[in-house]
């Protein structure tokens, strides 16, 4: 046997998670409408009380350096930003300021109802604890198929939240370590310091995150090669979180947010970047890669979490466990209902009760906190205690939350995706497989790859399918205004956001005075906020909005109605 290589016991236990996780997929193929990542951890659990045994450690730096970027990257590449951004407010409020204010809240009642625990341990613990976990949330949204707006508002707190969740564990660890008391912390020295490093640590995340996402973005936007743009997104969903987390400190003294720097990353190349400096095809392989990454990585870390879970700790552990699981429920209830209150006075459209019922119940718990008290160094107090709430915490919401989840939407009477929506991605979907298709059989027909008479068989086909889908489409839309109004807005809305691109690059080429561009990005920005009211701003058969040009040109002296209908009756 080959010595200093791969230890083949590595391998044959790599082998049996997947053995497992194969088997729990064909039974959830079966079953139907079972969330595939609890299904995972229910099985990790049933094979660690029957004594299957995996050697592979579930460590603070396997799940934080290995397994997250991937995770964190590929959810924030998915989302979209201008969803993101029309619920931010909301989003910041409960990712910051709610966060900051349940730990305070469950660290303060903690200390009173845990035995033996002091107000920094117990606020140690709900720093761990408390943060949403993007893993668990977008897994279990996706299957469910919850509706766009609400995926958002969870998705986007919990990818926010993490980062900050991070650096304030990381504060108070600090504290507890020394044998601080808390007399140092609750001082306007000690509070301020603590908000400063958090705006320091997020701020300077989210810097390395947008700096090597312009870097990559600019290499991208010159190359067309599928595989070289995927290991470019490798590595810099990877690089931001290593260069913030670690090679950070080397330069400034402290880390920065590696959580924020690969969200902001993630979020920059998912969007700029699929939109402009990705061609079709290679969308589609970049995305695809990430999907069935983010796919391994659930399994894994799913299922390990469910073989690592302490059962004996736990058991043993089960008086805090009691009171921790309620407290950090209300902990969660404390601050969604009140911001969402907040939220919905400044900003629209407002972020409904149902909705804010399945934030405070969908508010999972998994790799992070688990990340966090692995992470834990020897001399912390009561570290046992710790590591059994923790995970006890996390097994009730991912198992109990997280089953429940389905029968809550259906309670509330909450919409999920529609039959219409589901078929019309399916349609679209195709159609898009179907261009690409005929684009990849007439390039390979020009380089002489595929004869005359193959490539006429292979354009007559894909071109009566695509003509039927047409057709399918414009029927389902005319059949279901709901959906044709959404998507006629979601089409003006990218129509918009090109021009403005497009008005932007004009300006810092030149072409453009930056008054004049100014005026006409201006202009677009109205459009777009029209936009996102759910006004339109073009027609058929006027005109959706009177642009300022028009006015000018009259001024001028030019008749532009006339010149319209010129051309009108010329056609």
């Amino acid at each position: 046997m080959a010595q200093g290589g791969i230890p083949v016991d590595l391998l044959a236990d790599l082998l049996a998670v997947f053995i497992i996780a194969a088997g729990v997929g064909v039974f959830v193929a079966k079953v139907g409408r079972f969330p595939y990542t609890i299904a995972l951890l229910i099985a990790g659990f049933v094979a660690s009380v029957i004594g299957v045994t995996v050697e592979i450690q579930l460590s603070h730096d396997l799940i934080l350096l290995v397994l997250l970027p991937p995770l964190l990257f590929e959810g924030a590449a998915t989302t979209d930003l201008e969803r993101l951004r029309r619920n931010l407010l909301p989003i910041l409020l409960l990712a910051i300021v709610g966060l900051l204010t349940s730990v305070s809240l469950v660290g303060f009642v903690g200390a009173q109802l845990f035995p033996g625990f002091s107000l920094l341990l117990a606020l140690l613990f709900a720093a761990m604890i408390l943060p949403t976990d993007p893993v668990s949330v977008l897994a279990l949204f996706e299957e469910l198929g919850a509706p766009d707006r609400l995926s958002v508002l969870v998705e986007g707190e919990s990818l926010v939240n993490d980062g900050v969740g991070v650096v304030l564990f990381s504060a108070l660890l600090g504290y507890v370590v020394s044998g601080s008391g808390t007399e140092e912390l609750f001082t306007v020295a000690g509070i301020g310091g603590l908000l400063v490093d958090i705006a320091l640590v997020s701020g300077g995340g989210l810097l390395v995150g947008l700096a090597l996402g312009v870097l990559t973005y600019s290499v991208m936007n010159e190359l067309d090669d599928q595989m070289t743009e995927i290991v470019l997104t490798i590595i810099l969903a990877y690089g931001s979180f290593l260069l913030a987390e670690h090679y950070a400190a080397d330069v400034l003294g402290f880390h920065l947010s590696g959580v924020i720097a690969c969200v902001v990353a993630g979020l920059f190349i998912g969007n700029q970047g699929a939109e402009y400096a990705m061609s079709p095809q290679t969308k589609i392989a970049v995305f695809n890669t990430w999907e069935t990454a983010a796919f391994i990585v659930n399994t894994f870390i799913f299922l390990m979490i469910g073989v690592t879970t302490p059962l004996a700790q736990l058991v043993g552990n089960a008086h805090l466990i009691a009171v921790a699981i309620p407290l950090v429920l209300a902990g969660r209830a404390a601050v969604v209902y009140p911001l969402s209150a907040v939220a919905n006075r400044l900003t629209e459209p407002a972020v409904p009760f149902t909705y804010q019922h399945v934030m405070v119940w969908g508010g999972l718990h998994a790799s992070i906190p688990i990340a966090l008290v692995l992470g834990l160094p020897p001399e912390t107090p009561l570290r046992t205690e710790l590591r059994a709430m923790v995970f006890g915490v996390a097994a009730f919401s991912l198992v109990v939350q997280g089953l429940t989840m389905s029968n809550l939407l259906d309670r509330l009477d909450i919409v999920t995706r529609s039959d219409s929506k589901e078929l019309f991605e399916l349609l679209v979907g195709r159609a898009r497989a179907v261009d690409a298709a005929l684009e990849a059989a007439e390039e390979l027909h020009a380089d002489g790859a595929i004869p005359q008479g193959v490539y006429d068989e292979f354009e007559s086909e894909y071109s009566r399918e695509k003509e039927q889908l047409s057709e399918a489409i414009a029927t389902l839309m005319e059949n279901n205004p709901e959906l044709r109004q959404e998507q006629i807005l979601s089409g003006e809305r990218q129509v918009l956001q090109r021009e403005k691109s497009v008005l932007m690059d004009a300006m810092r080429n030149g072409v453009l005075s930056n008054d004049v561009a100014e005026r006409l990005i201006e202009e677009v920005d109205i459009k777009i906020d029209r936009v996102q009211d759910g006004q339109r701003t073009v027609s058929e058969t006027e005109e959706g909005y009177e642009e300022f040009w028009r006015n000018r040109a009259e001024e001028y002296g030019l008749d532009v109605q006339s010149l319209g209908e010129g051309s009108a009756s010329d056609d």
